[in-house]
């Protein structure tokens, strides 16, 4: 197609700048007039907002979000899955990072999901079932997060999701399309709680009562975190994967016992004057999103703005590039080298953003070769939207970002006592070695599946914390975050507009632009550029908090029910754009 513009204007010499010299973290931060969270649904919120009033931490407001949302978000979130924990300590200007990601049973081999005629099962195949299920680590994440940065007794971060599951709360349209969509592989259980008798979502606005749950979240306050990884809890989680009757598990008591979460060493770098910090491997969303931004550095992305295609032609092109080196290189560091230093590294950042042109699109990308690469070959990952963000902050400045998952929609579609259960282990690369050399993210027994999740905090030229984001939305959770970063820090714009932006997404050779936004009109100019577009709808989702003028504002998704709540319980206003999970025009 033709350009919209003059190919002269549309195709301008990108200027070049250097980057600033980047502020620390400060020891102190000067207090927020009030705390902020910002989650996917406003009863989660108003759970860790409750925790403020209380005298809480922004680590408390975050557990309890967490909690809240297993209750009303069951399809993506809650204590059967993982995640991963970014957490800012204003007294001290350290970070906490911590790894909940699932791990795969001691039993678990390379060929863990092949079928007995020694064919490797589809992704589809494999996630319905026990054998999809990694040992759940997101009580022992928060558990940990607690005991190093909580204010209130660990029992009080339970009320809110208790009262939920006891006397109930509605349905929204979002839980009933997500039933009505993703739903058909729920175990007995799960139909009686969401399906009507004929098999259908319950309707919008259907009061929903869960008092399985309600009863093991009594437990889990009253006994604490080991009670459910050891015990006749854990007993049960492990029967029931084992004998689940598609795809059954080799999980053991020991599995679950000997569960821990682990603090990881923070994955951080410079952009323009800012400093960003998140989660490292087996996240791969640290590194993702620093080598996209640092990428990109060397382009004067201001000036250009948010309406130029040449803009969003040099993002596009910088996530190629990161997304090839992330899908060869990022696994679980316990397991594999992963060389987080040589991908980030100044000189390899700047061979891979040479590749990079404002006239023309790649013709081809490949994983580059960073220092201390060892030989492997590359494997796109299959990942699917099922996950859920929260941004946490209090009045004495400190900050937390967490992304919690249970991977696809309602998980391994098996569930225990009123609790879903993840199938974090088609994250894992399913056939473990091609054309002779082993895949980094091959399942292993023990090991901890790569994850996209990207839950990030942002330090101005100030040292002070900027910006506490995260997204869902399976591998788009990467391009998300960077997208909003950018448009923070280049385009000037609110957390919440930056969130609500379109994406432009470009894992591989295609580029998807998001369906009813902005993103639309560029198509034709995007593939001047030699861009192959498609245009699509987008299951995304973020959340959000800022700091502006010594204040913290929220922002959430527009394209979702999230919203921002103030510790007065004020709500922070958002315009509505669209339904499940796609933003139409506008």
């Amino acid at each position: 197609m033709k350009c919209f513009l003059s190919c002269a204007a549309l195709l301008l010499a990108v200027p070049v700048v250097a980057s600033a010299q980047v502020a620390r973290p400060a020891p102190a931060a000067k207090q927020a007039a009030q705390g902020m969270v910002s989650a996917s649904d406003p009863r989660a919120a108003a759970a860790g907002v409750e925790m403020l009033r209380a005298g809480g931490s922004a680590t408390d407001a975050a557990i309890a979000t967490l909690l809240a949302l297993n209750v009303v978000e069951p399809q993506n979130s809650g204590i059967g899955g993982g995640g991963f924990w970014v957490g800012h300590d204003a007294r001290t200007g350290k970070l906490l990072t911590i790894d909940g990601r699932e791990t795969a049973p001691a039993a678990a081999d390379p060929r863990w999901f092949y079928a007995p005629d020694g064919n490797p099962l589809s992704h589809s195949a494999a996630v319905p079932g026990g054998r999809s299920v990694g040992v759940p680590g997101n009580l022992r994440e928060w558990a940990m997060a607690h005991a190093r940065a909580g204010k209130l007794p660990w029992a009080k971060l339970f009320e809110p999701a208790i009262r939920l599951a006891r006397d109930g709360f509605r349905i929204t349209q979002r839980l009933n399309a997500g039933i009505d969509r993703f739903g058909s592989h729920i175990d007995a259980w799960a139909r009686t709680k969401y399906l009507t008798p004929d098999g259908k979502a319950l309707p919008v606005g259907t009061l929903l009562k869960n008092p399985e749950q309600a009863a093991l979240f009594e437990r889990l306050a009253r006994l604490g975190p080991d009670s459910f990884y050891v015990g006749p809890d854990a007993q049960k989680l492990v029967t029931t994967v084992n004998t689940a009757a598609r795809n059954p598990s080799k999980m053991t008591a020991g599995d679950l016992a000997s569960y821990d979460a682990k603090e990881r060493a923070p994955v951080c770098g410079s952009y323009r004057a800012y400093r960003i910090c998140g989660m490292g491997p087996p996240s791969s969303g640290g590194v993702a999103v620093l080598m996209i931004l640092k990428q990109l550095e060397r382009f004067d992305m201001a000036k250009l703005g948010k309406d130029s295609p040449v803009a969003w032609h040099l993002i596009a092109e910088s996530q190629r590039l990161a997304y090839a080196d992330r899908d060869m290189y990022l696994a679980d560091p316990d397991h594999v080298t992963v060389p987080v230093k040589g991908l980030l590294d100044r000189t390899y950042i700047a061979a891979r953003s040479a590749l990079i042109s404002p006239d023309r699109t790649m013709a081809s990308v490949a994983p580059g070769t960073p220092a201390g690469a060892p030989a492997r070959i590359r494997v796109q990952q299959s990942e699917v939207p099922g996950t859920t963000h929260v941004s946490a902050t209090d009045a004495r400045g400190n900050a937390v970002s967490v992304t919690s998952t249970v991977e696809g929609y309602f998980g391994s579609g098996l569930s225990v006592n009123g609790t879903m259960l993840n199938n974090e282990l088609t994250d894992f690369d399913i056939v473990p070695e091609k054309n002779g050399h082993l895949v980094a993210n091959r399942v292993e027994g023990g090991k901890r599946p790569r994850s996209s999740m990207s839950p990030t905090i942002v330090y101005g030229p100030d040292g002070r914390v900027r910006l506490v984001i995260g997204a869902a939305g399976g591998s788009t959770i990467i391009a998300q975050v960077a997208k909003a970063v950018i448009a923070v820090i280049d385009w000037r714009m609110t957390a919440q507009d930056a969130i609500g932006l379109g994406l432009i997404y470009a894992p591989g050779r295609i580029a998807t632009l998001e369906q009813g936004t902005q993103l639309d009109a560029m198509a034709p100019a995007l593939e001047a550029l030699g861009e192959p577009v498609k245009i699509a709808p987008m299951g995304l989702k973020a959340n959000a908090v800022e700091r502006v003028g010594g204040r913290w504002v929220g922002g959430a998704d527009p394209r979702s029910e999230g919203v921002a709540m103030r510790q007065d319980g004020t709500v922070v206003e958002i315009k509505r754009v669209g339904g499940f999970g796609t933003r139409p025009p506008e």
